[in-house]
């Protein structure tokens, strides 16, 4: 699926909920926190959603690249942070809703961080080069490279079950 708005990459999405939920933990009297570690968790979980946004928008597969693992990188902030204050939760009256609201940010932010790994491990053993780089020539190769692409996982399912060059597709995940 090629997606033409960063507003709608599924990852984006679970970023956003991520600052939306770390803004809600944030304006809980009960979570106790230095004023210098609430601006800390706010500016990471905010740059997830931000850093995905401008490596979207920047136009080159490498830049892309650079801003999901920066994004990647503020994730594991937010998580790290979140199992930091979870440890010293013993001394703190914490309610469960509390509670609960920092095991689902702790959730999303590794949410966050495996959809990141998935899709800079895609875009790592991609041939295209970026938006920047995509001329109406390479995209029509690319276009001609996955209906072949489709063409041949067509006939390989069509091969019966017993089929050695279907037994191996299979395994590989092709069908």
């Amino acid at each position: 699926m090629t997606y033409q708005r960063f507003e709608d990459l599924p990852v984006w999405q679970t970023a956003a909920e991520l600052y939306e939920l770390t803004e809600d933990l944030l304006e809980n009297e009960r979570f106790k926190a230095t004023r210098g570690f609430r601006d800390q968790l706010d500016r990471a979980a905010l740059s997830v959603s931000n850093n995905i946004a401008e490596g979207f928008e920047r136009g080159t597969t490498n830049e892309l690249l650079a801003f999901i693992y920066i994004a990647r990188g503020s994730a594991g902030e937010v998580r790290s942070m979140l199992v930091l204050k979870e440890r010293r939760a013993r001394k703190a009256a914490w309610t469960a809703d509390l509670k609960s609201l920092i095991s689902n940010l702790k959730s999303l932010a590794e949410s966050c961080s495996r959809q990141l790994r998935a899709w800079a491990d895609s875009l790592q053993n991609s041939d295209i080069k970026g938006q920047r780089h995509l001329t109406d020539k390479l995209r029509q190769k690319e276009e001609q490279r996955k209906r072949a692409d489709e063409f041949e996982k067509t006939l390989l399912r069509q091969l019966p079950a017993w089929h050695p060059k279907r037994k191996e597709a299979e395994e590989k995940g092709l069908i």
